[in-house]
């Protein structure tokens, strides 16, 4: 948690904005995944987001619902990802949220999962259908503050149930900036501005964007009053799209790069 909260400091006081940047750990497979990352990370994301692969992603794509078949086809699950993570780790200082649904959790064990995600290096996850409600079936066995639980908001949720949910809430808020799924088209700044003016009224975590941010142009629009953009499917399709390329990781690179050039507001 330390190391979000860093991040985020650091970002203001560079007059930046977070980019966040999810991938499918193990997509398309463990080697050019890390290479990939790896690039990722000397290209300018600030947050990783780390896809664990699950046959079930309600709440994503279809660009992310492959990722997840392809890299669930080369064996990667959980522990899997665990290992990457701390593979992560050698090679960067920012801050990793792995990315779940439930159930993987839930069959691999709460507590072990915890555990050996801390000890992994990473510094939160982000379960995507777990609701407040039932949190704490997980987050019992967490000793400390080190270890985040990303909140997610939908632009329905009402003002007295967000307040319920930013009670539990640490490392950062993760917006979603529309109804529907990852990677589906249509952006309303506005709807996405003043639903952010509101988890500000209620909290102050930093706030995140996601869903249908794919273009240096939505960063920048989105960027210019969020605290960080969350940019999944675009990168994903780039993979998909360049599967078999050997400068598959450079090519990711560009496009981070493009998308943190918008992030930034210092001139």
């Amino acid at each position: 948690m330390e190391r979000i909260k860093e991040k985020f400091i650091e970002l203001k006081e560079k007059k930046e904005k977070a980019l966040v940047g999810f991938l499918t750990g193990g997509d398309p497979d463990m080697s050019k995944s890390f290479d990939i990352i790896t690039k990722m990370c000397e290209s300018g994301i600030d947050v990783l987001e780390l896809g664990i692969p699950f046959s079930d992603p309600t709440a994503d794509g279809p660009v992310i619902q492959r990722s997840s078949a392809r890299s669930i086809a080369k064996g990667i699950n959980i522990s899997k990802i665990l290992e990457l993570t701390k593979k992560i780790r050698t090679i960067t200082d920012i801050p990793i949220i792995l990315f779940t649904y439930y159930n993987p959790v839930l069959a691999f064990g709460v507590k072990k999962f915890y555990k050996q995600a801390v000890k992994s290096g990473a510094d939160g996850v982000l379960v995507v259908d777990l609701p407040p409600e039932e949190s704490d079936e997980m987050t019992k066995f967490w000793k400390d503050d080190n270890f985040s639980l990303i909140r997610l908001l939908a632009p329905t949720t009402p003002l007295d149930r967000m307040k319920n949910i930013l009670k539990s809430a640490s490392g950062f808020i993760y917006l979603v900036s529309k109804t529907g799924v990852t990677g589906s088209d249509g952006l309303d700044a506005s709807k996405v501005l003043k639903q952010t003016k509101m988890i500000r009224s209620a909290c102050d975590l930093p706030v995140c964007v996601g869903f249908g941010i794919s273009t240096p142009d939505d960063v920048r629009q989105i960027a210019s009053f969020a605290d960080g953009v969350v940019i999944g499917s675009a990168f994903e399709k780039l993979i998909e799209d360049n599967i078999a390329k050997p400068d598959l990781p450079s090519i990711i690179a560009k496009k981070v790069k493009e998308c943190k050039k918008a992030t930034v507001f210092s001139q």
